[in-house]
């Protein structure tokens, strides 16, 4: 089965190995010159990852060709490019042809879910999504791990289960599919106030202390926008949850350790200059959605404060001891 992936960043070339470890033929869309050129050279992409690629992954500059003959799609770019690729491919695709979000986030620009944009854009209703605690390198060293899919319809669901799933990747299903990816952007979030805790110094104890606290505001911001409460419960929620706010793995993590641990704004910038932090981006349309839609979640609106408004990060800290 021929399966295309738009986007080819080390999370989209940690899902194009699980795919082609099952058989499929891998088409990947990349804007990169300098990536198609190495791997047109070399058949590798060293300036990804150190592992083979395997015969059955393709590189192409051309959305008509990754888009020719396809059976399924995976949106693997950054989420503030999903609107970008999707106007792209739209002369070539057909509304028959299921697509599944791997990436974590909301649209900037209109604070829309991905799956709301690809159904606008692109007239669709057969999409899923998948979030987890998952990193690439992980993924791609075949780890067992799990995700959540969530879809518009069974079909949809049970295609990607069928070419996704293998015997160290679990897909577990829910009817949530705005519940999963709330949870994919707002733990982006909470993994750089993460980061800024251990940046302060503070213990680990402190930062389970913000985990368990930020379980009970995912919670509600799903709850308030339409979904289901327990989708915190799933490998989306408290699994991917857990796994960011931990891990020096995490570039949000890693993010808010600089922010913590220097306070310097140069320093700040040029880590967001040199490296894609979503959490980034999450954070501030997480806040204006809240704001849009009068949901108030303080965590949120601290989290904020810090990294925009620059704000002193020990506030972090004593908001968590002084909040009801």
């Amino acid at each position: 089965m021929k399966i295309s992936l738009i986007g080819t960043g080390i999370y989209g070339l940690a899902i194009a190995l699980s795919l082609a470890k099952n058989g499929n033929e891998i088409w990947m869309w990349t804007e990169s010159e300098t990536l198609f050129d190495e791997f047109i050279k070399t058949g590798k992409l060293k300036s990804i990852t150190e592992s083979d690629i395997p015969k059955n992954i393709h590189l192409t500059l051309s959305y008509e060709e990754v888009m020719n003959n396809t059976k399924l799609i995976f949106i693997t770019c950054a989420s503030k490019y999903v609107n970008k690729v999707s106007l792209k491919i739209k002369p070539f695709y057909k509304t028959s042809i299921p697509i599944c979000i791997a990436t974590k986030g909301l649209e900037e620009s209109t604070e829309e879910l991905l799956s709301d944009v690809i159904k606008r854009v692109l007239l669709t209703k057969n999409i899923a999504v998948i979030s987890g605690p998952t990193f690439a390198i992980d993924l791609i060293n075949h780890e067992p791990v799990g995700l959540a899919i969530g879809s518009t319809n069974k079909k949809t669901r049970n295609i990607v289960i069928k070419v996704l799933a293998s015997n160290t990747l679990k897909l577990r299903p829910t009817k949530d599919l705005l519940g999963i990816q709330l949870c994919g952007t707002v733990k982006n979030a909470i993994a750089i106030a993460a980061g800024i805790l251990k940046g302060l110094g503070y213990s680990e104890s402190t930062q389970a202390f913000l985990i368990n606290e930020s379980i009970h505001d995912i919670k509600d911001i799903i709850y308030y926008l339409g979904g289901n409460k327990k989708t915190i419960l799933s490998f989306a929620g408290i699994g991917d949850l857990t796994l960011t706010c931990t891990s020096t793995k995490s570039r949000n993590f890693s993010f808010g350790y600089i922010i913590g641990s220097t306070k310097d704004q140069a320093k700040i910038k040029e880590y967001l200059a040199k490296t894609t932090v979503e959490g980034y981006y999450a954070v501030e349309v997480i806040y204006k959605l809240l704001k849009k839609k009068n949901i108030n979640i303080p965590l949120i609106n601290v989290i904020y404060d810090i990294i925009y408004n620059e704000e002193n990060p020990e506030v972090l800290a004593n908001f968590l001891i002084e909040k009801e």
